[in-house]
């Protein structure tokens, strides 16, 4: 499997992070409880890092055989 062939799964995992993030945005909202909100709000803290680096490897497994293409350097040795 080549890096490129990663990158749909990337996708769709960001694809998956980002509709859990408006659902607890929601929640949050509506949200009464105190505690209620600091447990949705820090899942959210929680989940943001990990839709980041999902779009961030979405991008870098893609494009990862570019020609020229910069690769973040936070993924590289």
């Amino acid at each position: 499997m080549t890096l490129a062939e990663l990158s749909p799964g990337y996708e769709a995992s960001a694809v998956l992070l980002r509709k859990r993030l408006h659902e607890l945005r929601q929640m949050a909202a509506a949200a009464e409880d105190p505690d209620e909100l600091w447990h949705i709000k820090r899942r959210i803290a929680e989940l943001t890092p990990m839709l980041t680096q999902m779009n961030e490897l979405a991008e870098l497994t893609a494009r990862y055989y570019e020609r020229g293409y910069y690769r973040n350097e936070k993924y590289t040795l």
